[in-house]
């Protein structure tokens, strides 16, 4: 008896020991900070209601949520969502420009919806720049959603994410992918007009040029081919695509695989109505459907913009992306998501407000 005490002794002894010895590695342990990462991760982002998310952020370190509005403003989402279905069900073209507005403010000094600003007389604006002057849609649609959310929760939900989610709205009612919409952008109360003039891609922009300007902000050749997918909704003016049309002048195609059946029926489509005035689909197969056929059309050599056609033709690289995303919609669907999601965390400057009004500085 007196040797079994003894060793259960030796036990407790043993097993207090370790655990001293576990407690000092413990407190001598580092403190895990994703926030020391080169890839600009946070750990988590608290909303004030003790709601984290996993976040991202490009730029100026403003931290993005997923779960930002989950208390603060729980009727969102669903407020935005239904503002943009019933929009696109009257009007299939508005989801696309729903999408493109968020596109154009995202590349212009980040998401921070300086896109949605009017001109003042101390303030000038982005709606006039060539890209945007009578091309950008949409903005009456973002005033009705800003204005129901208000009378729910006010000056709580920026205009910036309500592009963001009316933007992932837009594909999902049209029949695409969805996906988790980070929150927590804030209002630029600037805008550059300069800027949108010079930053965002041309309809005649060569590869090099465009994954030179897309990795300018982080993103990545197979984010640029991915999120010119985005062109498989909407609508195109002539004026947009006349480089397309050259190889009918000279009788011999511009670039390896040009369709020139096609090619002859845009040019009957402009000259019956003017460059101008003329406006045509930018996919002919499935318009108000957000899937892969747009990769598909490029590899038919039936791209509508010269640098759309330029993703199937100009670089070994992204004709193996498109390739793939015409053989597999999954995939394109999955690359989709990941790029809107990078490219919705290019976040803005530090002159920011939440606006109660979208298109005016509070």
């Amino acid at each position: 008896m007196l040797k079994l005490r003894r060793k259960w002794s030796d036990h407790i002894t043993t097993m207090k020991n370790l655990f001293n010895l576990f407690l000092m590695l413990f407190a001598a342990m580092p403190i895990l900070s994703f926030s020391d990462n080169p890839t600009n991760f946070s750990e988590s982002c608290e909303d004030g209601s003790g709601e984290t998310g996993s976040s991202f952020g490009i730029g100026f370190g403003l931290v993005l949520d997923f779960g930002l509005y989950r208390n603060s403003c729980p009727e969102a989402e669903s407020i935005v969502y239904s503002w943009v279905e019933t929009t696109v069900l009257q009007d299939p073209r508005m989801a696309a420009s729903l999408l493109r507005l968020h596109f154009h403010d995202c590349f212009v000094n980040g998401c921070d919806a300086s896109v949605l600003l009017d001109d003042t007389e101390g303030l000038v604006g982005e709606k006039t720049a060539p890209p945007n002057l009578n091309s950008l849609r949409g903005f009456e649609v973002i005033d009705s959603i800003k204005s129901d959310l208000e009378s729910v929760c006010p000056e709580t939900v920026s205009c910036a994410d309500i592009l963001a989610m009316a933007a992932r709205d837009s594909v999902v009612v049209s029949g695409g992918p969805s996906w988790e919409v980070e929150v927590g952008r804030k209002d630029s109360r600037t805008a550059s007009k300069q800027a949108a003039t010079n930053g965002l891609p041309s309809p005649n922009s060569t590869v090099p040029t465009l994954i030179s300007t897309f990795q300018n902000l982080g993103l990545s050749q197979t984010d640029m081919v991915a999120l010119s997918g985005g062109h498989t909704l909407g609508k195109a003016r002539c004026s947009s695509f006349t480089a397309r049309l050259q190889p009918l002048q000279t009788g011999q195609p511009a670039n390896h695989g040009d369709n020139l059946e096609f090619l002859e029926s845009l040019q009957q489509l402009c000259s019956t109505v003017g460059p101008t005035v003329g406006i045509t689909q930018l996919d002919l197969v499935t318009p108000s459907t957000f899937d892969n056929q747009y990769y598909v059309n490029l590899l038919s050599g039936e791209g509508l913009l010269p640098s759309d056609q330029a993703l199937a033709v100009q670089d070994p690289g992204t004709r193996a992306i498109v390739e793939t995303y015409a053989a597999d919609q999954s995939v394109f669907f999955e690359d989709f998501k990941n790029a809107m999601v990078k490219m919705g965390g290019i976040t803005g400057g530090s002159n920011s407000e939440i606006r109660r009004n979208c298109r005016m500085i509070n």
